[in-house]
């Protein structure tokens, strides 16, 4: 724990080391560094940033580039607080990252104001490129549309017919369920309910008794990070996984290093990324590995952050200057999108970045070869059709 604690502090310092000088290009990470989303963001979004400041040489538009990190706690008071701050009077021109949609949701509003950017790499609601789409704010690694509308489909092809939710009580959570459920009711399937719970639950015993009940053929956990380690787990603890089939709308390999493959075996998922998919990224991936406080491999969402950092420095080199938030932005969708992580791609008008998607399926312990050999590939979802149809989504900027 010590040394665990000493490599984090070391990454922040090299974050902070020089946050007073002059003529500098300052990049927000803002996640949850410290609560049930720590792994899956935290400081390895942080490295994430670094890593891509670096490998584009240090320095935009004759700017030195920091990188400073912010813990939001997963409270949108905190999140918007440090944002007001970052913008207002320590220089910061872009945020990056922000897990919890209801703070991402917040922070875009405060860049807009600013004329400044976000980037969306943790934040997952579609909300951020519908009703809230912003000229400032670009989505970058997922959204809720994909991952309930991709595994809505894949759980009708298995004969799934009804579904009762364990969703995670805030925009995030919502969203996600009613994606699933829009593609999940046009396809046939019942829901036969849903219970719903804080971030941070400890104990998931009277929301799993609710599934139970319900008798519904899938119990579907929206809901992300340490939460989704706990009740799936707690959920198989009770006998859950024997009737009813267990579908978490997102799962993670940290997930499924936490529960172990023989608990996690089986379970299908949705990915834009994943660290030994080609020898591009299992060389970012033993990179990133190397140097991550707790050795973790990259999950999409860190890869995310990379590859957004990397095309906003380059949009910013194009402009000239990291100042107009909104023309930056206008930049990057103007530039088609081309990193070593993601491959091709473009973003559209309403923000949203397109690239494919991947349903994988967790290995069995037999199958893994390895520590991190968790997935298989079972198909891939091209990128026309991985993400919310342009003309469905409400965005003012499409409408108008």
């Amino acid at each position: 724990m010590r040394t665990f604690c000493l490599a984090v502090a070391a990454l922040c310092a090299l974050a902070t080391g020089s946050a007073t000088a002059q003529g500098v290009l300052r990049i927000g990470v803002l996640n949850d560094m410290s609560g049930v989303y720590a792994d899956d963001q935290g400081v390895g979004s942080l490295l994430a940033a670094q890593m891509a400041v670096e490998d584009f040489g240090g320095s935009v538009a004759g700017q030195k580039i920091e990188v400073i990190p912010g813990d939001h706690q997963n409270k949108t008071d905190i999140g918007a607080q440090i944002a007001r701050r970052w913008l207002d009077t320590e220089g910061v021109s872009l945020i990056v990252d922000l897990p919890n949609s209801a703070i991402a949701l917040a922070v875009s509003d405060i860049v807009r104001d600013r004329n400044k950017v976000m980037i969306g790499s943790g934040a997952g609601s579609s909300v951020i490129t519908g009703p809230k789409c912003s000229p400032n704010t670009v989505h970058w690694t997922y959204d809720t549309w994909a991952y309930g509308h991709g595994l809505a489909r894949a759980a009708t092809q298995q004969g799934i017919r009804s579904v009762f939710f364990i969703t995670a009580d805030y925009a995030f959570g919502q969203d996600l369920e009613k994606q699933f459920t829009d593609e999940a009711v046009r396809s046939g399937m019942r829901v036969l309910g849903s219970a719903r719970h804080p971030i941070g639950t400890a104990d998931f015993s009277s929301l799993l008794l609710q599934a139970q009940s319900s008798g519904a053929d899938a119990v579907a956990f929206a809901n992300a990070g340490g939460d989704t380690t706990n009740s799936v787990k707690q959920a198989r603890e009770f006998g859950l996984g024997t009737k009813q089939k267990l579908l978490a709308l997102i799962m993670g390999q940290n997930n499924v290093r936490a529960l172990g493959l023989k608990a996690a075996q089986g379970t299908q998922l949705i990915v834009p990324f994943y660290w030994d998919m080609n020898d591009a990224t299992r060389a970012f991936a033993h990179r990133f590995e190397a140097r991550h406080p707790k050795h973790l491999m990259p999950n999409d969402m860190h890869a995310g952050v990379y590859a957004s950092v990397l095309h906003y420095l380059k949009a910013v080199a194009k402009v000239g200057s990291a100042a107009d938030g909104r023309a930056v932005v206008a930049a990057m969708k103007a530039m088609p999108t081309d990193d070593v992580l993601f491959g091709k791609g473009m973003i559209r008008i309403d923000g949203r970045k397109i690239h494919p998607m991947y349903l994988y399926q967790v290995k069995s312990p037999e199958e893994s070869k390895g520590p991190w050999d968790f997935y298989k590939l079972v198909s891939t979802i091209p990128a026309e059709a991985a993400f919310r149809p342009l003309k469905d989504g409400g965005c003012p900027l499409v409408t108008n």
